[in-house]
């Protein structure tokens, strides 16, 4: 073997792991890998990004969109610093990519050279992001680089996929020696993740939903992880069980399905909730019960668990019977366990659900279709600023049933999450654990490269948008054609809300207004966007709003719809959320509801 570089094994071994691009930002410590992709550029092309931020994000959003990884490349000191947001939103959704960061040379460590934190250890930079990867590793040799490369594959996309760290000292990008690169196929093929169910709990959990009388589904981004949306499908549509969302589990089964009963807790559907409180029985599958989509776990507003009975499914030990009890748990791979079940009705010979079945239907149409009319004004509303289910309507009507879209951190997020029906999964792609503002913004370039030829739509907030503006000029640099339609209601409007909800109106830092005039102020996003060579639209009045959406997905260049949107109107709750010791408020529509045991 021919003596090559620690730079050559690293890009060497991504190409052979058909890694589609690495993201990242340039620096002193970083040049050496820098200088091995130079002569790779074909097979494994470099984005540079303006900020580190910006390319965790992207490489988060392509993992979700197509299930494979990318790399991201950061320097030393303060350049993986600007990273540990994106690793934290990754990591929280189970979302994955190898984070490369780079530190000082082996020769200085714990001498406090340039941008070496070593206060408590030498080259310490992977304690920085130990909560928000599932390991690090730090070769300080280059023949420890092809161990450390396979393993951290194996972790990223075994199990529970999530972000992993490769901390490389200066030195070891450019010295060489006599290696050989890992063949991912002989370390990795036979690895797999589909772990089964045990077929006795099965067994036990497919009589548990055969002999309920108000059955319940609810899926989280596992299924979408696991790609079971046919299996989920099916099997739902086979049982007559109604079906409820975790946000990153939208589309997995089609929800325009009768059967889709939408998002559950705080801000999600009346029919999700009143489904949820009174099941008998419920499917969990690939979800962990957070507090925002449970409303807080106070019984009554999302669940009564118990008396209902929870069988959870997922991939995880430590999210089975982490904030539920459990009547039956199975650590095992989402899809996996719905062929299971699928089979285990075949043996069974099931024709399908009785006459009990038949009333719960009912129970859930009849709750679904109060819901709309309740909702029915808010579609056709004139009011200027615009209504918030005018900006969602119109986005409904324009995308396509494969169209992506990433709302951002912020309060629209809730009116997407409310009222969106994704026809399709891994279309809508959420913030949710960490909800990192910026996530959305930064994202819709990796997702554009993942799917170029489906319209990326980023909805983010006024306030989401100006903290990552520069993936304007990446977008342009690279010609990405995303398209960011900015929420703009002046103001940081989640927090607004909470500060005139809870605080009884004490609003203080939430309002971007000019302190000398009291007027609100943001900049001319059209302008901001022009001036970085991005077209863009302003819109006030909800019948231009679909053309504008049209036109600047039709542009297939960068473009920018800055959309005035009424900052008053609340998302109507249906369940609760509690910020203790604050108190919780009630449901705008619908109420609290306790189920006794049966």
């Amino acid at each position: 073997m021919a003596p090559i570089t620690g730079g050559e094994v690293i890009v060497e071994y991504l190409v052979r792991e058909k890694v589609p691009y690495v993201f990242g930002l340039c620096g002193h410590g970083n040049v050496g890998l820098l200088d091995a992709l130079y002569d790779r550029a074909e097979i494994l092309p470099t984005i540079s990004t303006r900020h580190e931020q910006t390319a965790g994000h992207m490489a988060d959003a392509y993992f979700r969109v197509a299930h494979r990884p990318v790399a991201t490349l950061t320097s030393c000191g303060p350049g993986s610093c600007n990273i540990p947001i994106a690793l934290a939103c990754a990591f929280m959704d189970s979302s994955a990519f190898l984070a490369i960061t780079a530190n000082v040379p082996t020769s200085q460590f714990n001498r406090g050279p340039f941008q070496e934190t070593y206060r408590h250890f030498q080259a310490d930079f992977p304690s920085v992001i130990k909560p928000y990867v599932k390991r690090s590793w730090q070769p300080t040799r280059v023949d420890m680089l092809p161990v450390a490369l396979r393993q951290a594959f194996s972790t990223m996309l075994g199990g529970r996929p999530g972000p992993v760290n490769l901390d490389v000292p200066f030195n070891v990008f450019k010295e060489q020696d006599e290696v050989e690169v890992p063949d991912p196929e002989e370390w990795r093929q036979g690895i797999s993740s589909r772990s089964e169910g045990d077929p006795e709990v099965i067994a036990r959990a497919v009589d548990l939903l055969l002999r309920a009388k108000r059955p319940l589904m609810l899926v989280g981004h596992g299924v979408a992880l696991s790609e079971a949306g046919a299996e989920l499908s099916t099997f739902a549509r086979r049982m007559q069980i109604p079906v409820i969302y975790s946000p990153n589990a939208f589309g997995t089964l089609d929800m325009t399905d009768p059967l889709a009963l939408g998002f559950i807790g705080r801000n999600g559907t009346y029919a999700a909730n009143e489904a949820a409180r009174t099941c008998d029985v419920l499917l969990a599958l690939g979800v962990r019960f957070d507090d925002r989509s449970s409303s807080s776990w106070i019984p009554g507003y999302s669940y009564n668990i118990p008396p209902t009975k929870l069988i959870h499914v997922d991939i995880d030990l430590q999210e089975i019977g982490r904030n539920y009890p459990v009547h039956l748990g199975m650590v095992a791979d989402a899809r996996t366990v719905l062929r299971q079940m699928l089979a285990a009705l075949d043996a069974r010979r099931f024709g399908g659900p009785g006459e009990d079945r038949k009333a719960w239907l009912a129970d859930t149409a009849k709750w679904r279709k109060e819901w709309e009319e309740f909702i029915r004004p808010g579609w056709t509303s004139e009011v200027l600023p615009m209504h918030p289910q005018r900006v969602v309507e119109a986005l409904g009507k324009v995308m396509p049933d494969d169209g992506i879209i990433l709302p951002d951190s912020g309060i629209h997020h809730n009116w997407i999450v409310q009222f969106w029906k994704a026809r399709r999964p891994q279309t809508v792609l959420n913030t949710w654990g960490f909800a990192a503002m910026g996530f959305g913004v930064c994202g819709v370039l990796g997702a554009k490269l993942a799917a170029p030829d489906r319209p990326c739509v980023a909805v983010c907030g006024d306030g989401g948008f100006m903290m990552r503006p520069d993936v304007l000029c990446t977008a342009v640099e690279y010609n990405i054609p995303a398209v960011w339609l900015i929420w703009n209601n002046f103001a940081y409007g989640a927090i607004r809300d909470i500060q005139t909800g809870l605080l009884d109106k004490r609003e203080i830092a939430t309002s971007f207004v000019r302190q000398s005039t009291g007027e609100f102020y943001n900049p001319d996003f059209v302008a901001l966007a022009r001036a970085c060579g991005v077209e863009g639209i302003r819109v006030e009045r909800p019948a231009d709003l679909p053309g504008a959406i049209e036109t600047a997905i039709k542009a297939n260049a960068p473009f920018v719809l800055d959309v005035h949107v009424n900052r008053d109107i609340k998302p109507p709750g249906v369940g609760t959320w509690e910020l203790p010791p604050l108190p919780y408020g009630e449901p705008v529509f619908g109420k609290r509801r306790m189920v006794e045991g049966e």
